[in-house]
């Protein structure tokens, strides 16, 4: 058997609050895409795409963020040609799905949607951080694909015309920040992918949560809904876990074998509660 680790590197949405997928599929089904059509438009536009901009702290005018995010998910040729490639990695009958036309999405809808649907903390996975906390064995560690940086834009935009920086934030669920201090206040050290201009799949940020916390990458284990984040922990001697959506007792009970310490006080829960 593999030692134990001497840390646990958690995500937080999709991990310890809800992924933000969930809200995406609302969208789709609101508007009948085919389900993962946005999702697949995301993650394909690659390093430069609005979204992954954002997350880095690059884009940090969020009405900027809003209108890129919108036009780059409006863009059905591109959309259909990546989503085609989707369905041929699954096995999807190609002509079992009807591919949109035309398509205007509202970036600022879709985003807030996202948004107000990630403030419910996952049971299990909270009180599994608690127990490992409370052990003093292992460091653990939040690594997330952040916004802060346009939060503070929001925070110091005076208010104009039809723009007040209150209901901005209230209509983004935002009213303390995008991750409130209590979230933080869970781990021993908080990776935020907008304050260190890197983020997950980049080797770099998984690097950088090691480096300081006296890590080496083979010294941690990593729970993350994202298989590509996975790989690209993999890729660098990271032990992972996939916490697929509804999927965090299973989840839990797995890194529970790695360190050798009990971590659900009751096998029967997955549900969600607010801190």
């Amino acid at each position: 058997m593999a030692n134990p680790p001497k840390a646990v590197i958690f995500d937080i949405g999709g991990v310890v609050l809800p992924s933000p997928i969930i809200a995406i599929r609302r969208y789709e089904k609101k508007f009948s895409l085919p389900q993962d059509y946005l999702n697949v438009q995301i993650s394909s536009r690659g390093h430069d795409g609005a979204w992954q901009k954002f997350e880095r702290g690059e884009i940090r005018n969020v009405y900027h963020f809003y209108e890129a995010f919108g036009r780059e998910l409006s863009d059905t040729e591109r959309g259909n040609i990546w989503y085609t490639q989707y369905m041929k990695k699954r096995n999807i009958p190609l002509g079992s799905v009807a591919l949109p036309t035309k398509l205007k999405v509202d970036g600022r809808e879709l985003f807030g949607m996202m948004m107000r649907g990630n403030t419910q903390y996952d049971e299990v996975v909270v009180e599994a951080i608690h127990r490992i906390r409370a052990s003093k064995k292992y460091l653990v560690i939040a690594l997330t694909n952040n916004f802060f940086a346009p939060y503070e834009n929001i925070l110091a935009t005076p208010p104009s015309g039809d723009f007040n920086p209150e209901s901005e934030l209230a209509f983004l669920g935002w009213a303390d920040s995008p991750l409130p201090q209590a979230t933080r206040d869970l781990f021993d050290d908080f990776v935020d992918s907008s304050r260190v201009g890197m983020r997950k799949p980049e080797p770099g940020i998984y690097l950088l949560a090691c480096q300081r916390n006296g890590l080496r990458p083979e010294e941690t284990v990593m729970l993350d809904d994202i298989g590509l984040n996975l790989k690209a922990a993999q890729s660098l001697g990271m032990r992972t876990i996939h916490v697929p959506i509804g999927g965090s007792t299973l989840a839990i009970k797995q890194l529970r074998a790695d360190l050798r310490i009990p971590l659900i006080a009751n096998s029967g829960l997955d549900s969600k509660h607010r801190m």
